[in-house]
């Protein structure tokens, strides 16, 4: 019987690209936190999730007045962030937020990996039997 990995790695796969793309976009926030008018800019983890579980409605445009869908990067909405103060250049970028962000994606990225390996390790040991 052949293994299909898309079923015995579950999502952690996908998420791992996505962190990896929130880690890419979180370190553009803070190497541009000098720019004027420099507008920070995040992944939505939910429509990630989302687009990961099959949905029975699906939304289409259908019309050329009809509003048109959100910027995608690899399954997930690009957001703009609303800074907490805002900076009278029209940067919203807030370098301790951004850090505390870039932080948190890298040990979530550290966690999928952990757990792509345990499932790798879960396989091994299926094939071998012991």
């Amino acid at each position: 019987m052949a293994i299909n990995f898309d079923t015995a790695l579950g999502i952690e796969p996908k998420l791992l690209t996505f962190r990896e793309k929130r880690g890419e976009i979180l370190a553009a926030n803070l190497a541009n936190a000098d720019t004027p008018n420099f507008k920070a800019r995040d992944l939505d983890f939910k429509s990630v999730l989302k687009q990961s579980v099959v949905s029975a409605v699906s939304m289409e445009r259908t019309q050329p007045g009809h509003i048109t869908p959100q910027q995608q990067l690899f399954g997930a909405n690009v957001m703009y962030r609303n800074p907490n103060q805002v900076s009278l250049d029209g940067n919203t970028v807030e370098p301790h937020i951004e850090q505390a962000r870039y932080a948190e994606n890298a040990v979530q990225y550290q966690a999928s990996l952990h757990f792509i390996g345990d499932d790798f390790a879960g396989l091994m040991t299926a094939i071998r039997g012991q």
